[in-house]
């Protein structure tokens, strides 16, 4: 059973506890590299990692006061480790901690959104193979085209997912980049070597150059595409509503036991968890506008940025991560039906075949634009007149001269359209 709900660790990852965790961690490994350097005296390090603990109740108490939550924590750690806190935040600036705490928290989080995108493509993956040659109607502008299969449709899905994922890990490798370089990333009273030596501790790589802040164009990748993958899921959740409209309904979202669609209408199964998928999708491309209007600061550093990140940054991650569980749960449960699916493809009485006529018309030596206004003045007749296409094609004396009886049935018949199914599935060792 595919796990219903979110990844509690997400929401754990944004918690305040935990970034201030993470920025205790930057100050720590650079205490370590100080150390390392022999610019502070040994056993500095292990002492104030033993006695560096902080409360958030009380960073929020000092706060209140200084205006300035860096400052209120390092003042709460100081508090707790005693003469040895005068080497804490030595030649650092608040953003040194803080933008490379923020970058770690970015980083673990697209480890937990692939961690979810993999198990979504394996359930796509699967589906697609289950419904591999379950025939069902193309539509190109919401109008009959011609047939596919449903095992297609998912296989597609799934490509996209294989791309998303690909994203992810760029964005990844885009944001896992840490920078201790001082006021305006000049080094002014931090040797290099020390960022050097605490990214390499951290798992980052160290930015080549910043200023006051690691720029944001960074944090603007990772979240248009957060965005893009929350673009995807709509696509897919949108998909699924339509097939579930009453007047197509060849698959719907899974209705449990019990479950009720409208506090009015007892016969109601509506797509709820599809179009809350739709209206979450908003909320990150919104949020990646944001991120984009962060790129812009005044010269070295503003905080413009800050209040925006501390929103979209966990609003988004969650809401990806979510989605997805819940996407990965639709895909899995989702009920798909053949009968409805073949139903629908005869809906039109054969329309769906008119560009095989057409070529094989083509195919007896006729110009392309001829035998397209032999098989479209039928076509019509049986739109507006409910006309039997079939018919009018057999009877149509045009087509008579250059196709038999049999050549037209041979036309009429959706497994033509089928043929490379397998070929196309075994592009992707399916």
């Amino acid at each position: 059973m595919i796990e219903r709900y979110t990844r509690p660790e997400m929401g754990a990852l944004w918690d305040i506890k935990n970034e201030w965790q993470q920025i205790l961690n930057v100050e720590l490994a650079a205490l370590e590299a100080m150390e390392e350097l022999g610019e502070i005296p040994a056993g500095v390090a292990a002492d104030v990692r033993a006695k560096a603990k902080f409360d958030v109740k009380r960073i929020n108490e000092i706060e209140a006061v200084t205006n300035h939550d860096i400052i209120a924590f390092l003042t709460n750690i100081a508090e707790n480790v005693g003469e040895n806190s005068k080497y804490v935040h030595k030649g650092l600036t608040s953003s040194d901690v803080k933008d490379t705490a923020i970058c770690m928290m970015m980083r673990d989080s697209a480890t937990i959104i692939l961690k979810d995108l993999e198990e979504l493509l394996e359930v796509l993956r699967r589906r697609a193979k289950e419904f591999k040659h379950t025939v069902c109607i193309g539509r190109t502008h919401g109008i009959h085209a011609e047939p596919m299969t449903f095992g297609l449709k998912l296989l597609l899905w799934s490509a996209e997912i294989e791309r998303d994922i690909e994203r992810v890990k760029r964005a990844k490798e885009i944001v896992s980049v840490g920078k201790l370089s001082g006021a305006v990333g000049t080094y002014s009273n931090i040797d290099p070597k020390i960022e050097e030596i605490v990214c390499k501790k951290l798992g980052l790589t160290p930015v080549k150059l910043a200023t006051q802040v690691i720029q944001r164009d960074r944090h603007a990748e990772y979240m248009t595409t957060l965005a893009i993958v929350a673009s995807t899921f709509e696509k897919i959740a949108t998909e699924i509503r339509n097939h579930q409209r009453t007047d197509i309904r060849e698959a719907e979202e899974y209705f449990s036991p019990g479950q009720k669609g409208s506090s009015a209408m007892p016969h109601k199964r509506n797509p709820i968890t599809c179009e809350r998928i739709s209206g979450m999708a908003r909320l990150v491309r919104g949020n990646a506008i944001a991120a984009m209007e962060d790129i812009t600061l005044w010269h070295e550093r503003d905080i413009s940025h800050s209040s925006v990140e501390r929103v979209i940054l966990p609003d988004s991650t969650i809401n990806v991560d979510y989605c997805c569980k819940k996407l990965t749960n639709i895909i899995d449960k989702l009920l798909v039906y053949p009968d409805a699916m073949l139903e629908n493809l005869n809906k039109t009485g054969g329309l769906i075949y008119s560009q095989r006529i057409m070529l094989a018309i083509v195919g007896k030596g006729v110009l392309r634009e001829e035998a397209y206004k032999y098989v479209q003045r039928n076509a019509m007749k049986r739109w507006m007149e409910k006309a039997d296409f079939k018919k009018s094609i057999e009877e149509d004396e045009d087509i008579k001269k250059y196709l038999s009886k049999d050549e037209i049935e041979n036309c009429f018949k959706y497994d033509w359209f089928l043929r490379n199914v397998d070929t196309i599935f075994e592009r992707f060792g399916v």
